[in-house]
């Protein structure tokens, strides 16, 4: 192996890893939409910028996962119990061009920040009803 050949040797293994996570990321997200309760959903809170990832409901959480990334922990988690959800509205021109076409922003606050959440109709539905079908907290009472 000569000097010549190193920088060659170098760009190969940088393309390789690049390719490699690439596929990783591929499977992570195929993985996170196959479970049920997943959707597609932006998120924007206090002030940021919009982010693009995906939703997971579970039994008393709302999970948000980047989609560009090769993490497995979610990098948002709420409490279904200390979600509040304050409406949808259509998103603004500003927004339009931040976020998916034909989406709805759903306004929400957690635990006192707002936080909004870009998503399809159909998936602002089945939000809503989860939050609305809170889990028993005692006999009688809800959430």
């Amino acid at each position: 192996m000569d000097a010549s050949s190193l920088p060659f040797i170098a760009l190969a293994t940088a393309f390789g890893l690049l390719i490699f996570a690439l596929c990783l990321s591929g499977v992570r997200r195929f993985n996170l939409r196959r479970a049920l309760g997943t959707v597609d959903a932006s998120i924007c809170m206090a002030g940021n910028s919009w982010q693009m990832g995906v939703c997971r409901y579970q039994d008393n959480d709302l999970e948000w996962f980047r989609l560009l990334s090769l993490s497995v922990r979610p990098k948002h988690r709420f409490k279904r119990h200390s979600l509040e959800l304050l409406g949808r509205r259509k998103p603004t021109d500003a927004e339009a061009v931040k976020v998916q076409p034909d989406v709805v922003i759903v306004e929400l606050r957690y635990e006192g920040q707002d936080l909004r959440l870009a998503m399809k109709f159909d998936a602002y539905t089945g939000l809503s009803s989860w939050l609305e079908a809170g889990p028993v907290i005692g006999v009688g009472t809800w959430r």
